[in-house]
């Protein structure tokens, strides 16, 4: 049975709701089972040619995983509305205003957010974001026509509004932008395989997985400085400025979750771990002074994977919450 925070996050199903909005900085608190909302297929991207615009209304509590035109009309008042934006790993989200008709000076607003927000937990992490929590929301009724377009800075999104009066609401567009250096990544399916570089930049970066999985990482360099790697530590990462780490928890923060292992040596093999819990990040955090790179591949977990160790998976974690 999936867990509660699955049920949240769950790429083919799944269930939000957004928050009472009484304070200036919003978040989704509660998960509803009453609204589930399908991504849209592969077969809708294939159908859509390169000269159309897809287009379709917004639910109040949505999901979208593909560019168009998209347009909110309230039937009656809507207080507590969010649709949330991702993409592929390597891409990042434009949201355009095309037209908005709502009462900022009634209690109404419009607020993008840089990421994603489930029960008061972040995405990216603020440890892991360029800007504070409080700049990483784009509020429309405080920037009015000044702020039409806001892109994001990784591959997911999202937005906040509350509209009072029926009738009212708004137009966005949705575009995907390449990034040549994807940082923080939330995976849209539960198995694949990524490389995630960092090219002399003081940053950290997170790929977020929203299952148990199976992570196996086959390539890394860090710490790397004139041809040589820097002497493996005798205990641990710290002290150690180039390192990746595997997190585990229950939660969408990075931050709040669980730290299963360390790596702050250079090794090009298979190093493989098995992590039942609800949430799988794997984070590289760079001091900038080095091109740091970790290519790692993973799939779901099953329940036989559990029972079967192989030679070279480091100790299983979280399985009691599967």
């Amino acid at each position: 049975m999936l867990s509660t925070f699955q049920f949240q996050c769950h790429f083919v199903l799944i269930f939000l709701a957004a928050s009472k909005g009484e304070t200036r900085y919003l978040e989704v608190r509660d998960a509803s089972e009453d609204e589930p909302f399908l991504l849209l297929s592969e077969d809708l991207k294939r159908e859509l040619s390169a000269g159309q615009i897809y287009r379709r209304s917004l639910r109040c509590i949505d999901m979208l995983s593909i560019e168009g035109q998209f347009t909110f009309t309230a039937n009656q008042p809507q207080l507590h509305c969010a649709t949330f934006f991702i993409g592929e790993p390597e891409e990042l989200i434009t949201i355009d205003y095309d037209f908005v008709n709502i009462d900022c000076q009634g209690g109404d607003f419009l607020k993008v957010f840089d990421g994603w927000i489930l029960k008061g937990e972040k995405f990216p992490s603020s440890l892991d974001h360029a800007l504070p929590t409080s700049q990483r929301y784009a509020d429309f009724c405080e920037s009015g026509t000044i702020q039409r377009s806001i892109r994001s800075s990784q591959n997911v999104a999202m937005i906040f509004f509350r509209i009072h009066q029926p009738g009212n609401g708004f137009t966005i567009t949705v575009k995907k932008n390449t990034n040549l250096f994807p940082c923080n990544v939330i995976s849209q399916t539960p198995s694949g395989r990524f490389t995630m570089v960092i090219p002399h930049q003081n940053r950290n970066c997170s790929f977020s997985i929203i299952y148990p999985v199976v992570i196996k990482i086959s390539d890394l360099i860090v710490g790397h400085l004139n041809g040589l790697f820097l002497k493996k530590p005798t205990a641990g990462c710290a002290g150690v400025g180039d390192f990746v780490e595997l997190l585990g928890g229950a939660g969408l923060d990075p931050s709040k979750m669980f730290p299963l292992a360390d790596l702050c040596h250079s090794f090009h093999g298979s190093a493989q771990m098995k992590i039942g819990c609800d949430n799988t990040v794997l984070r590289m955090v760079s001091s900038g002074k080095h091109i740091n790179r970790v290519t790692f591949e993973y799939h779901q977990l099953d329940m036989q994977e559990t029972e079967n160790r192989k030679e070279n998976s480091i100790e299983e974690f979280c399985f009691p919450s599967m």
